[in-house]
């Protein structure tokens, strides 16, 4: 590592720290944190916790393009805050030290997750701040008096994989009609409740996801992106629930009606 701060971080977690045993890590974090359900509900995954996985490592990605992650004047250790908190509302850290194994080339060495408040984050003059995703508060809420643009060919064309299996099937013609609805219930949804739009970090910006309803009324399918636009939203893809879910997660966890795991 370079030897003046503030120092670049690596894109990738892996590339950062050397985490020898991931599945035993995110198992005590579970324990450690509030509790929270950290499976997807419909998709296969070759991991427990998933979600979990996913949000330890894109959290760091976040907290290295914003450089906030210490390190201290010796460089022998270093931490960041993980933006989770546990079951006494007390922060939770990363806490690493400096990588001994010759055969690994990250500098960083897991060492464990810690408490705000545990003596060996005294190692630290300053203790950093959790991620943070946008500057305009205003982008968390669908503005429904916005005009949305949806291509309604590439979010069946390209995303037909993801929708419920007794549509795959279907008609174009019907299922972009199909859609059309759902796309006008959901715009109508947000529109008597703002909260109905959950927002999601990507590429930099927030893009908000509006539930789908095309089987049962009571239940959304899918979830639509939109993206603001200049004056308008624009709309050209959709995401499983356990994929807008693992992505709304990164930014802070969804508490509402439709987007649950």
């Amino acid at each position: 590592m370079a030897k003046n701060q503030p120092y670049d971080f690596p894109e990738h977690f892996r590339d950062f720290v050397f985490m020898p045993r991931f599945d035993e890590a995110i198992d005590a974090l579970e324990t450690m944190a509030e509790p929270e359900d950290w499976n997807y509900k419909n998709t296969p995954s070759q991991h427990a916790k998933p979600i979990l996985r996913n949000y330890l490592t894109y959290t760091y990605r976040r907290l290295a393009e914003e450089k906030k992650i210490s390190v201290t004047s010796d460089e022998e250790y270093a931490c960041f805050n993980l933006g989770l908190i546990t079951p006494t509302q007390e922060p939770i850290y990363v806490l690493l030290s400096r990588n001994k194994l010759e055969t690994q080339q990250a500098y960083w060495h897991f060492w464990r997750f810690c408490r705000r408040g545990e003596h060996d984050l005294n190692r630290f003059s300053s203790l950093p701040e959790m991620a943070h995703y946008y500057d305009n508060p205003a982008s968390l809420v669908y503005d429904s008096r916005k005009e949305l643009r949806v291509n309604i060919e590439h979010i069946i064309g390209d995303n037909i994989d993801r929708f419920p299996d007794p549509l795959k099937a279907m008609n174009q013609f019907g299922l972009q009609n199909l859609v059309k609805g759902a796309i006008d219930s959901a715009t109508e949804r947000v529109r008597r409740n703002y909260k109905t739009a959950i927002p999601q970090y990507y590429q930099g910006g927030i893009q908000l996801l509006l539930p789908l309803t095309l089987l049962d009324p009571s239940r959304a399918d899918l979830a639509l992106v939109a993206e603001r636009i200049g004056d308008f939203y624009r709309a050209a893809t959709c995401l499983t629930l356990d994929m807008a879910y693992n992505n709304a997660r990164q930014v802070a966890r969804p508490d509402r009606d439709w987007l649950a795991p």
